[in-house]
C-alpha cells in the first residue's frame, strides 16, 4: 500500500500545477474586471475617457467565471461547506467511509456540470449573442459551468485518491502492529 501512497505523491505536482493555473486565470479575470469597471466608472464622469457599452456585460461575465471557477478550488483547499458536527462522535472508519461517499457524490455532480453545462453552452449559448457586442456568442457566458465541472473533477479526483489512501494506510498500520 505504500507504493499507492508514493504514486499518489508523484501526482501532486500535476494537481499543484492545475491549481496554480486556475488561480492565475481567476487573478487575470479579477484584474480585467477591476480595470474595465474603473474605465467605465471614470468614463461616466471624465469626458475624454470612453465609456464602452460592452463594459457591464463583460464585467458580469468575468465575475461569473471568477465565482464559479474559484469555487472549485475550495474543494482542493478543503474550504467547502461540510457538515462535520458528528465526526468526532463517530468511529474513524465510518467518517472515512462517509468522506469517500461524499467524494463520489461530488464527482457525480461535477460530471453532471460538465456534461449538462457543455450541452447548454453549445446549444442555447451558441445561438444567443451579447446585446452590446452582437458578434460575441453567449457561449462564453455559459462556458464557466462545464469548465468549473472539469476543475471540480480534477480536484475531487485528488481528494478521493487521498481519502482512499488514508483508509488503507491505517488498515496497513493496524495489520503491521498485530
Amino acid at each position: 500500500m505504500t507504493s499507492y501512497i508514493q504514486r499518489l505523491d508523484r501526482t501532486r505536482p500535476f494537481f499543484d500545477a492545475v491549481h496554480r493555473c486556475v488561480m492565475f486565470f481567476c487573478k487575470l479575470l479579477l484584474v480585467a474586471d477591476i480595470l474595465i469597471t474603473t474605465m467605465a466608472v471614470m468614463g461616466r464622469y471624465i469626458s475624454f475617457i470612453p465609456d464602452p457599452a460592452w463594459s457591464e456585460e463583460i464585467v458580469l461575465t468575468c465575475m461569473i467565471y471568477m465565482a464559479i471557477i474559484s469555487a472549485s478550488t475550495a474543494l482542493r483547499r478543503n474550504a467547502h461547506i461540510r457538515v462535520t458536527a458528528m465526526d468526532r462522535y463517530l468511529p474513524a472508519r465510518v467518517v472515512q467511509v462517509l468522506d469517500v461517499t461524499a467524494d463520489i457524490g461530488v464527482i457525480a455532480f461535477s460530471v453532471m456540470m460538465l456534461v449538462a453545462g457543455w450541452k447548454y453552452s453549445t446549444g442555447l449559448g451558441s445561438k444567443a449573442f451579447y446585446t452590446s457586442i452582437p458578434t460575441l456568442s453567449k457561449f462564453w457566458l455559459y462556458f464557466p459551468i462545464p469548465l468549473a465541472g472539469a476543475c471540480m473533477l480534477v480536484f475531487e479526483a485528488e481528494i478521493l485518491c487521498r481519502h482512499i489512501g488514508a483508509f488503507f494506510v491505517k488498515e496497513a498500520a493496524e495489520n503491521e502492529s498485530r
